[in-house]
């Protein structure tokens, strides 16, 4: 009988000690989770005061402060750190001085065409359609040859070109730019931007046209021209292949 009350006590308590850390477990479980929850909360409020305070800078009239944003603006993007506040800063960057425009008496005061070409940069490395339709805004209504470089090599990189769209546009801009004022470091990213860009073409005659201006026009530095020529020629010979293959 003693025997049966010793089994019955070590039972007992056994089944007291379970419910003891069954109890503490959910605790434990209970306080991660609110942490978790609070750690959360707080990382959206911290996103959104960066968003705020990025945003100011990036919209005000100094220079000093378009920089500081713009450097923030890089690191967000290196760290995939792309939110909607990101995405309006650098449009509002990247188009700095021409869609966006400050005057003091008729003077234009927020040109600062190197805080354009960095934000261009920047969305070169985020491969969405709103990345791929601003910079196709900025490449047909950008004056400086260096943003409009910018912009074409990030459109290459992004590499999207739905009915032909994206190479239209460089190919608008280029011929603009041979005209006026042909400059051999567009030349070279349109060149290569062709070279990404050629397989998502459906009319290939755009590049091929375009090329052959740039390989014809000795304005351009003999590297540039004979880049030209070389992705002319594999865009001709990926073409012939494709064809041949088709015909088989």
């Amino acid at each position: 009988m003693k025997m049966t009350k010793k089994i019955v006590l070590a039972l007992g308590c056994a089944l007291l000690c379970s419910s003891v850390f069954a109890q503490e477990q959910t605790v434990q479980k209970k306080s991660s989770t609110t942490t978790q929850k609070e750690t959360s909360v707080e990382e959206d409020y911290l996103s959104d005061v960066d968003g705020v305070v990025i945003l100011s800078l990036a919209q005000s009239d100094e220079y000093d402060n378009k920089l500081v944003a713009m450097q923030f603006l890089e690191e967000a993007v290196e760290s995939g750190n792309v939110t909607k506040d990101v995405m309006t800063a650098l449009n509002q960057l990247a188009g700095e001085g021409i869609s966006t425009q400050s005057r003091q008496n008729g003077r234009l005061m927020n040109n600062f065409p190197d805080i354009r070409r960095r934000a261009c940069l920047a969305m070169g490395k985020i491969k969405t359609e709103e990345s791929k339709n601003y910079l196709m805004k900025v490449t047909l209504a950008e004056n400086e040859p260096m943003v409009i470089s910018a912009a074409v090599n990030s459109l290459g990189e992004i590499g999207l070109n739905g009915n032909d769209e994206v190479v239209d546009a460089i190919s608008f801009a280029n011929r603009r730019n041979q005209i006026l004022n042909p400059t051999s470091s567009l030349a070279f990213e349109v060149v290569d931007a062709y070279a990404k860009l050629a397989d998502s073409t459906e009319n290939k005659k755009i590049i091929i046209d375009s090329l052959s201006r740039i390989a014809a026009d000795y304005h351009y530095n003999t590297a540039v021209r004979n880049k030209a020529l070389k992705t002319l020629k594999q865009i001709n010979d990926s073409t012939r292949s494709s064809n041949n293959k088709d015909a088989k």
